[in-house]
């Protein structure tokens, strides 16, 4: 499934977030973006989750308008992991995952809800601590119990609001593991991060915001030392390691 912005603005009250946002993320392509602290990156990520909804614009899930759907229409098609920490509930592992299923069935699973959130475990390495309350694992273990949960949905697009957030350098990998993974199996992930050699990393694309404006969209050659500086403030090194680059941070610009 495609997916398609098109003249997106939002605001707070009078304040402007996001202004004229123009993109799109093919089937299974790995879109990041990137963009200092305020620039409208979770915002963005709400507004095509329909959380938020936009003063402007519109978002296209293929040919259909996002604005023409149900709710539970967007949950089949949408899968949402937000920032880490900004969930707590007393439950399962295997309960939490379940819950992705629900825009699927009633409030009774099925068999076939059981076996989709038994073979999504097993399949992010899960299996393990399935009984085990939510709360007593850890960081990295309940990240990728967020993301089991949003990939039991079926969904077309996977959203990620800072994935790595508060995670060890391991867990991290782990982690973007998971995620591009999704995309093999024809899953487009839109996802937001700060690490930007982990962007570089992993990702099919980059968009770079900046005061809620696109300032830069495209391959890695948007991960240059003129746009860095620009964006971020800071002067880079870039080297190239296995065709991506690799960026080495040097001084603030004064």
């Amino acid at each position: 499934m495609k997916l398609k912005i098109a003249g997106l603005q939002f605001s707070y009250n009078s304040h402007p977030v996001l202004e004229d946002v123009d993109f799109k993320v093919e089937k299974g392509e790995m879109l990041t973006i990137i963009g200092p602290n305020a620039s409208g990156k979770t915002t963005l990520l709400k507004c095509i989750n329909n959380i938020l909804r936009p003063k402007k614009g519109t978002i296209y899930l293929d040919d259909r308008s996002l604005g023409g759907l149900t709710m539970r229409e967007i949950a089949r098609k949408i899968g949402h992991v937000p920032q880490s920490g900004a969930e707590s509930f007393p439950t399962t592992v295997f309960d939490t995952v379940l819950m992705g299923r629900k825009p699927h069935g009633g409030w009774k699973p099925s068999d076939k809800d059981l076996d989709i959130v038994s073979k999504t475990m097993e399949k992010l390495g899960l299996e393990d601590i399935a009984m085990r309350n939510i709360g007593e694992i850890s960081g990295g273990q309940r990240q990728k119990v967020l993301i089991a949960r949003a990939v039991a949905q079926n969904p077309d697009i996977l959203l990620l609001d800072e994935p790595t957030s508060s995670l060890d350098l391991k867990h991290q990998l782990e982690v973007l593991d998971v995620v591009k993974k999704q995309t093999e199996n024809g899953i487009s992930v839109v996802m937001t991060m700060h690490d930007l050699n982990l962007a570089a990393r992993y990702s099919s694309k980059i968009l770079m915001l900046m005061d809620g404006k696109i300032f830069a969209a495209g391959g890695m050659g948007v991960l240059n030392t003129r746009n860095i500086e620009s964006v971020f403030g800071v002067k880079v090194d870039i080297i190239k390691n296995s065709g991506r680059p690799m960026i080495i941070p040097k001084e603030p610009v004064l």
